[in-house]
């Protein structure tokens, strides 16, 4: 027999697919049922309404991108390192993203378009990659300019994402991707000229 937690977590991880592939708004609670394989009984021991599992989800999309950032943070030993990590994860998860789009920026962009009460929860996660670019880019010696390239690092994916999904196109986001990394080396060079003076 498989443990209460275990279960729960089966739901959210399926929510969590779901979500991802339909949309919010798209997926029922029978959807999630099915993937997990549970009666609707079982499955509303362990979550009353769907706003419950979107909470959940978001939950654990949090934790998910902070364990990612903190992997970085542990196996990268520069920052520059670290921020391309970030900038690379667009090829990383290619196939999905050409699918998809962007987990974090698709689930932002629905609960935004139907004012759900959840939207500013799942905003903490475009905030926390925020917050560790702008880390990253103080590391670097870029003060006050440091959220601003931040937020731009962070704007590119999310466009790069979008048209990805939009036309499917490899050779692009490899082009991007190329293209943003002179772009960050253009900033540390930058960065490294205004110490010399």
């Amino acid at each position: 027999m498989v443990a209460a937690g275990e279960t729960r977590r089966q739901i959210v991880d399926a929510a969590d697919s779901l979500f991802y592939a339909q949309g919010f708004t798209q997926t029922s609670f029978a959807d999630i049922a099915a993937a997990v394989k549970i009666s609707r009984g079982n499955f509303y021991y362990h979550f009353k309404t769907k706003d419950e599992i979107l909470d959940a989800v978001i939950d654990k999309r949090l934790s998910d991108r902070r364990e990612l950032l903190a992997k970085w943070d542990e196996t990268a030993d520069e920052a520059r390192k670290r921020i391309e990590c970030f900038i690379r994860i667009v090829i990383v998860n290619q196939t999905k993203i050409m699918a998809y789009g962007c987990p974090v920026g698709t689930l932002t962009t629905e609960l935004a378009k139907i004012d759900h009460p959840s939207r500013d929860k799942a905003n903490e996660i475009m905030a926390l990659f925020g917050d560790w670019l702008e880390t990253q880019f103080r590391e670097l010696g870029c003060g006050e300019n440091s959220r601003d390239n931040a937020m731009h690092v962070l704007g590119w994916s999310q466009g790069v994402a979008t048209l990805a999904q939009a036309f499917k196109d490899k050779a692009y986001v490899e082009r991007e991707v190329s293209k943003i990394l002179s772009w960050l080396d253009g900033v540390i060079a930058g960065t490294q000229q205004n110490k010399i003076q």
